[in-house]
């Protein structure tokens, strides 16, 4: 891969220009930045100054014929739908209920459709609803929170747009909480000028999850595959042009193969929050969306920027251990420290203040690298969040969820601090969108976490994701309806993909060998990840983690190739493993070639913001020579 960082204006985010063209946005990358590419699926994407690559999203010039039928239709194997999604959180279910209205929509889900990164959102959805707050103050925060690497047209729109969101939430049933005056309860959440979180309790994500699911599953156009892991995009070239056309999966239920074959494919799978041992993340975040894109021949962006939580639940501080090892973080929502609560270290010393003015309302790059600081100084496992000092009625109203679980390990939060720790939450990178999800492959839009908008530039502000993921949502329609409108498809040129095949001839000795070597290596890259590229970095631990986890990973491939495994065998387990490689590589490569601390990205070997350096830091794939199965596209690719 090739990794950079793109020239262009000192206060934007390497902006993309949106013009029109038959009624709709064409995205053109500004800044200097081209793809310029020829012919075969093995040329690297390069960047070239002062020339622009314009992507339109008609298939004018894709040889295929037109499928008459807009009805879900094909055989167990392959399956045909106008739209295909990837993902089932709030960015994939608020899209599938809008272009269900235009044609046939199959939402594909790795686990059961309510596990998704939405689901687990505690504080809320961020939108200027209050009389004294306004869309500018809503981006200013967001762009003081990005340390100014936001692009500011994206952050203008998810900001102006946001409350028609919000409100079209409660139109589809999602309930939020409101004041005795009878408006919306509006909290306030660290980075945030003004109180402007709409929330449902400390349950907001559940809530909305709960309303969207309920609205798609009485849709009659949409269909909801669950337990389908996502294993490639379906790509074809044509010359100088990318098309997706789908995604074969494997359903783990069955352990067979399942082709989607579809007109747009919406790309909304979340984040790789496990890439690190500790993270907020269920356990379907493995980065698969990222990955997938990448060996797709997709532009990456932005991907040093992991945002940890400052405030995931410390087992080790609770008076009763769990009984077994979480599958992932219990979060302490940031809304905690936005209703009062303070941060003590086990001296209980309030030492926040020692940091920033803001104290707990800081943003949390700022607060979890300070509770790394005190964890470190101090040779402490986990800092104290209180919040016993507000009434009690008051604390059980806000954050019914949170001490309902610290009670079930003996803790009562309206006597009792709570133990806490920093954990990966936020991948702030992603495949890189234009202002309407699309992407530089035909076909292929992206929303949610696993889209990288220049909303959040180097730093997420506090419950700007529900609503980026909700505002993309809602842009990535339209565009999507007349790509879909434009579309053609020749049915005798599906099989020109070679099909994944399920390693069926193994015995199980063998597949439960592979399974727990697997399980190793995941547990050995999360390792090297925390110990190398977690909150505090510096260019020789970045570059040992480079050597490490690419000595790991062919240690694992040439294992599983001794064992008979071929890059045409697909399993559970193995995907994921293979997308975590991927994504943990593209973080590395991404951090070391940022040379300023900006943000989430604190490098000990460049402390300062570097107004130069002020760009994002892009990643233009190609096919090397001897390059690795997780960066690979094992499809054979059609060309025109």
């Amino acid at each position: 891969m090739a990794t950079g960082l793109v020239s262009g204006s000192s206060v934007l985010y390497c902006k993309l220009k949106l013009y029109k063209e038959r009624g709709y946005k064409e995205a053109s990358w500004a800044s200097g930045v081209t793809f310029k590419r020829s012919c075969g699926v093995s040329k690297c994407l390069q960047v070239r100054e002062h020339e622009f690559f314009r992507t339109t999203f008609t298939n004018n010039r894709a040889p295929f014929r037109p499928l008459t039928t807009v009805s879900c239709l094909g055989n167990d194997a392959t399956k045909y739908f106008d739209f295909a999604i990837i993902g089932s959180g709030v960015a994939g279910l608020r899209y599938a209920l809008e272009v269900s209205k235009h044609g046939s929509v199959a939402v594909i889900t790795k686990a059961e459709p309510h596990e998704s990164n939405t689901n687990y959102a505690q504080g809320g959805v961020s939108a200027v609803l209050g009389p004294l707050d306004s869309v500018e103050n809503h981006m200013r925060d967001t762009i003081v929170a990005g340390a100014y690497l936001c692009d500011e047209e994206t952050v203008r729109v998810v900001c102006t747009e946001g409350p028609d969101r919000v409100r079209e939430l409660i139109d589809l049933g999602a309930s939020f909480d409101h004041g005795e005056d009878g408006n919306l309860h509006l909290a306030r959440e660290g980075g945030h000028s003004h109180h402007r979180i709409v929330h449902a309790a400390d349950m907001t994500g559940r809530e909305i999850e709960r309303a969207l699911l309920k609205a798609v599953h009485d849709n009659p156009n949409i269909f909801m595959f669950e337990h389908h892991f996502a294993i490639d995009l379906l790509t074809s070239q044509d010359c100088s042009e990318i098309y997706c056309h789908g995604v074969d999966t494997l359903n783990s239920e069955t352990q067979e193969v399942v082709r989607f074959i579809s007109k747009v494919t919406l790309l909304a799978s979340g984040g790789a929050g496990h890439i690190y041992p500790s993270t907020t993340n269920p356990p379907v975040a493995t980065g698969d969306g990222v990955a997938m894109a990448h060996r797709a021949q997709a532009v990456i962006s932005n991907m040093e920027f992991v945002q940890f939580h400052p405030t995931a639940l410390a087992d080790e501080g609770l008076p009763t251990k769990p009984t077994k090892i979480r599958d992932n973080c219990f979060l302490i929502t940031e809304a905690v420290r936005g209703d009062g609560g303070v941060l003590y270290n086990l001296g209980m010393e309030r030492f926040m203040l020692q940091y920033d003015e803001r104290a707990e309302l800081a943003p949390r790059d700022i607060v979890a690298r300070s509770i790394d600081d005190q964890l470190k100084k101090r040779n402490e496992k986990y800092v104290l969040l209180d919040i016993s000092h507000k009434p009690r009625e008051e604390i059980l109203a806000h954050f019914p969820n949170i001490a309902a679980e610290c009670l079930r390990h003996g803790l009562d939060i309206t006597h009792d601090p709570i133990p806490v720790v920093p954990a990966a939450h936020y991948m702030c990178g992603g495949v890189r969108a234009g202002l309407h999800g699309e992407t530089n492959i035909r076909g292929l839009y992206v929303a949610g976490e696993v889209a990288c908008t220049g909303l959040h530039g180097a730093n997420r502000l506090a419950s700007n994701s529900l609503l980026e993921a909700l505002v993309f949502a809602q842009r990535a329609v339209q565009p999507s309806i007349e790509h879909m409108e434009d579309s053609h498809l020749d049915l005798s040129a599906l099989d020109s993909w070679d099909r994944p095949v399920v390693p069926v001839s193994f015995g199980n000795s063998v597949l439960e060998e592979i399974t727990q070597r697997t399980r190793d290596v995941r547990e050995e890259l999360q390792s090297i990840m925390w110990d190398y590229v977690g909150i505090l970095r510096s260019t020789s631990r970045l570059k040992m983690a480079e050597q490490r986890i690419g000595e790991l990973e062919a240690e694992w491939e040439e294992y599983l190739f001794q064992k008979g495994w071929e890059v045409s065998m697909v399993g559970l387990e193995a995907g994921e493993m293979r997308n975590l490689f991927c994504c943990a590589k593209l973080v590395v490569s991404s951090a070391l070639s940022r040379h300023e601390s900006r943000g989430l990205h604190f490098t000990i070997d460049f402390p300062h913001l570097e107004e130069s350096k002020r760009r994002p830091t892009i990643i233009f794939p190609c096919s090397p020579v001897k390059g690795r199965w997780s960066s690979q596209q094992p499809h054979k690719q059609l060309h025109g």
